[in-house]
C-alpha cells in the first residue's frame, strides 16, 4: 500500500509518500503501529492526525481493514483556521 504523509507528518517521516507491505487483511490500528514502527516520532502525532484509507476517514481501533495492493492510506494533519 502507499502511504501519503501530509504537513507535520512529512516533516517528522521526511517524505511525502512510501510503499509499505502489510497483510491484506490488518486492523487500523494494527497498520498504524506499523507505520509507527518505521517512524517513532509518528508517536508524538498521534491523537492529532486523521487516517485515512481509500479517501474514508478511520479510526485507529480494532476496525478491519481490507486492503488491496496500490491502495492509498494517507496520514492526514488538523486542519486549522476558520
Amino acid at each position: 500500500v502507499e502511504i501519503l504523509y501530509f504537513a507535520k507528518s512529512a516533516e517528522i517521516t521526511g517524505v511525502r509518500s512510501e510503499t509499505i507491505s502489510v497483510p491484506q487483511e490488518i486492523k487500523a490500528l494494527q497498520l498504524w503501529n506499523e507505520i509507527e514502527t518505521r517512524h517513532p516520532g509518528l508517536a508524538d502525532v498521534r491523537n492529532q492526525v486523521i487516517f485515512a484509507v481509500r479517501q474514508e476517514y478511520v479510526e485507529l481501533g480494532d476496525q478491519l481493514l481490507l486492503l488491496h495492493s496500490g491502495d492509498e492510506i494517507a496520514i492526514i494533519p488538523p486542519i486549522s483556521g476558520g
